[in-house]
């Protein structure tokens, strides 16, 4: 039962391996083989034919095993019988003839004799029909009859493989398992060596990704291993140049796309109005009113393509400690007509060190991003809090973001409100504002039913005066607490 057991295992997982690996390679076609696959299927083709080889060498020993085993038991038997029939001759003086004859009279009676006997020619006297033969897998040993020194024949054992066959179906599970074992091994090796490889790979995939994307601050990681260092050095080499090249091209393609719509509401209201319009009135006002919209919006788009240029240029010029609770009540209250729709919660006093004008004009840049994406009758909440080292600025309002765009949010010129006067600079404002003072600017929810923006900076105290009297309070505080359990142990 337990054999049974043990092959109908074998037998099942060597299935599921079997399936996974095709599975595996069906997908391989139309995405191409990864790196873990190929290391998987190079060890699973070694271990693969090292089992089968290791299996081979165990069945040709067993059997080899099986056949010594079976020969020396038929010489044993083969001398025995030889043996008697010598002593038989001896002490009768009869010939090999007669015996051969009582031996077919023990046949007939039903006996199991599985031998031969052979005169000295070699002519077989018993059986009269050969009771079996030598098929492949059977063992024959040959004896000799000797009388006073004379050889007067010989007999003939044969032995079939049955102990052979015994011994290979109880070794037949235990190669299955040591092969499945060695598989499994295979596959976790495979894995493990799969991962190691391809991990630094996906890493830097990462890191290139987050270049294009336009965050050339980004650091490459952390790896070892002589080539992956020598990659690191040489990516982070590519990304400091790449960082100091103007990318003209790109920029001023963006930046006449930007200016197109504008430009041509300018050129057409002013040649309606050359044609007809300055003749009435109230039309006129019209096409003024929208030359003053259109040339609103170059300004704020060249206000904020010069901001962006000199933070990513310049970075923040002066790093003082900053309450950044008060800078985002400041900011909020700078929105007269949405100041009624935005909720500041603030935890205490948050330090950051860096430059409040441009914290500020990030968190506007979230603040008015919010209202303008969400209902009118929604409000926006902004939260300011300090967690482990980072201080967070999190601004959540109702809303989605489109799935299309959420890769390319902090990228220049991506916006989704281009027609209500949108320049696509406000979020790589913030971008940058967040990375020239250390931190990160980050889409946590994309909706809906929520849209949340995340700003984290490192964590300061606001002097180091202030901090040697956080440090005393807060060791004061542990000090105090065992007088504190003492004294409400003795109470009770």
């Amino acid at each position: 039962m337990i054999r049974l057991l043990t092959v109908a295992t074998g037998a099942i997982l060597l299935i599921l391996f079997v399936a996974f690996v095709v599975s595996r390679l069906l997908r391989t076609r139309s995405r191409g083989m990864s790196i873990r696959m190929q290391v998987f299927l190079a060890l699973a083709l070694i271990v693969g034919t090292f089992a089968f080889g290791l299996g081979l060498m165990v069945i040709d020993r067993v059997e080899a095993r099986a056949v010594r085993l079976a020969t020396l038991a038929a010489e044993d038997e083969g001398a025995a019988i030889a043996g008697i029939i010598a002593g038989e001759l001896d002490r009768t003086g009869g010939r090999l003839e007669s015996v051969a004859q009582r031996l077919e009279l023990e046949l007939e009676r039903g006996a199991d004799l599985r031998m031969e006997v052979l005169d000295a020619r070699g002519v077989r006297l018993f059986p009269k029909r050969p009771v079996t033969s030598v098929e492949p897998g059977n063992v024959s040993v040959e004896v000799p009859i000797v009388v006073h020194a004379v050889k007067a024949g010989s007999v003939r054992v044969i032995k079939p493989a049955v102990v052979m066959r015994r011994l290979l179906a109880d070794f037949a599970p235990t190669v299955l398992l040591i092969s499945v074992v060695l598989g499994a091994a295979a596959a976790m090796a495979a894995a493990w060596i799969g991962r190691a490889i391809a991990a630094p790979i996906e890493a830097f995939s990462a890191f290139a990704e987050r270049v294009s994307e336009g965050e050339l601050a980004a650091t490459p990681p952390p790896v070892s291993g002589r080539e992956l260092m020598h990659l690191s050095r040489s990516l982070d080499s590519m990304r400091r140049q790449l960082e100091g090249r103007p990318f003209v091209e790109a920029f001023a393609a963006d930046l006449s796309h930007e200016l197109k719509n504008p430009v041509a509401a300018i050129r057409a209201s002013a040649e309606i109005l050359e044609e007809s319009a300055l003749n009435e009135p109230e039309e006129a006002r019209r096409f003024v009113a929208r030359i003053r919209e259109a040339t609103a919006r170059i300004e704020r788009l060249l206000n904020d393509l010069l901001s962006l240029a000199r933070i990513e240029a310049r970075g923040a010029e002066s790093f003082e400690p900053i309450d950044l609770g008060k800078v985002a009540e400041r900011t909020v209250d700078s929105f007269a007509e949405g100041r009624s729709r935005v909720v500041l919660e603030t935890t205490g006093a948050v330090f950051v060190r860096g430059d409040e004008s441009w914290l500020g004009r990030a968190i506007a840049n979230l603040v008015d991003n919010a209202l303008t994406h969400s209902e009118r009758d929604s409000a926006a909440r902004v939260s300011v809090s300090r967690e482990e080292g980072w201080v967070r600025i999190a601004v959540k309002s109702q809303g989605a973001v489109a799935a299309g765009i959420r890769p390319r949010l902090f990228r220049r010129f991506v916006t989704s409100r281009g027609e209500r006067g949108g320049t696509g600079l406000g979020l790589a404002i913030v971008r940058a504002v967040a990375e020239a003072h250390g931190g990160r600017a980050e889409l946590i929810q994309g909706g809906p039913p929520e849209v949340e923006f995340r700003l984290s900076l490192p964590a300061a105290w606001r002097s180091p005066a202030e901090q040697l009297r956080n440090v005393v309070s807060g060791a004061r505080e542990e000090l105090s607490q065992p007088s504190a359990s003492v004294l409400s142990k003795k109470l009770q």
